[in-house]
């Protein structure tokens, strides 16, 4: 529900139209679209509304069609969200490309892959330090070691940091060698961990589930904006299907739907969307054409 506010309403009116919303249970958010003054309540029920609609300085309340109020369209028909990251800016008029290797192993690794990736006109630099694995011996990560190695090949080649965060208890450290955190697919349902990095306050790169919905991963934006942090990317890495030809099938439909459902930035991550290095261009290329405003590639 959004409740526009009359040009004349009183800062004491918005005061009562904000406790009416918050004694309900529901949290309020002020803001100002196109030179108006409104006030969001996600989750209102009807009757809420019709007792805000007779408040002194409400001109006219709005039902919103979406449970993931805050990310739609619908609450920023006019513009579209701009994440920046250092100098970079997701959403803007240049492609953002993120690459680096899925795991950061040594020193040698990462310092060399980072050169060669900002040499070739990346403008971030990925790498993992805490691993979600599938199978709980395969190679989890360095952990602090790898965080610090990023951190250094970062300020070596000049480009920001993007790392994945896997639990809540992890978010402050790894916000602290951390220019962007991402949330894996793997974690994408973790409300804990969406919470958690809504309250940092660091941009966060959120991956799409291998088996969730488009709505599902509007409704995890949504976590993260709602706990204070409007400084969401969405991120399309395939989705699991029948067919094992690739490792995933990449939902190239995800990408132009997502821009029309969502104000917020939208790339790509064809290395995993596929898994097969030499179909990884075409893949590329096919999410730029219908839409992406960047992409994460895989080089090791």
């Amino acid at each position: 529900m959004i409740a526009l506010l009359t040009p004349s309403c009183s800062l004491s009116e918005k005061a009562r139209i904000i406790d009416a919303i918050e004694r309900s249970g529901l949290r309020a958010h002020l803001d100002r679209i196109d030179g108006r003054e409104r006030i969001g309540a996600p989750g209102a029920n009807s009757d809420l509304a019709r007792a805000l609609a007779s408040f002194p300085g409400v001109d006219e309340v709005h039902a919103q069609k979406n449970a993931y109020a805050r990310v739609s369209r619908e609450s920023e028909p006019q513009s579209r969200t701009r994440v920046r990251v250092g100098d970079v800016v997701f959403g803007g008029r240049d492609i953002v490309v993120a690459a680096g290797p899925c795991a950061v192993e040594t020193e040698d690794q990462i310092h060399e892959t980072a050169g060669i990736v900002a040499g070739l006109g990346a403008t971030v630099l990925r790498g993992g330090a805490f691993k979600p694995r599938t199978s709980p011996y395969s190679f989890q990560g360095l952990g602090q070691q790898g965080l610090e190695l990023l951190r250094a090949a970062g300020d070596r080649t000049g480009l920001p940091v993007v790392t994945e965060v896997v639990s809540p208890n992890e978010v402050e450290v790894v916000a602290e060698y951390a220019d962007m955190l991402q949330v894996g697919a793997r974690n994408m349902q973790n409300f804990s961990l969406l919470r958690a990095v809504g309250e940092s306050q660091k941009p966060v790169w959120l991956k799409r589930g291998m088996m969730s919905t488009v709505k599902e991963l509007l409704l995890a934006a949504e976590y993260v904006v709602d706990a204070g942090n409007p400084d969401v990317v969405l991120c399309e890495r395939g989705i699991r299907s029948f067919d094992q030809s690739t490792r995933n099938t990449f939902d190239v439909n995800a990408i132009p739907l997502l821009k029309r459902e969502t104000h917020l930035p939208v790339v790509a991550d064809p290395s995993h969307g596929c898994g097969v290095r030499d179909l990884v261009p075409h893949v590329a290329r096919a999410a730029i054409a219908a839409g992406a405003d960047g992409l994460m590639v895989e080089v090791h």
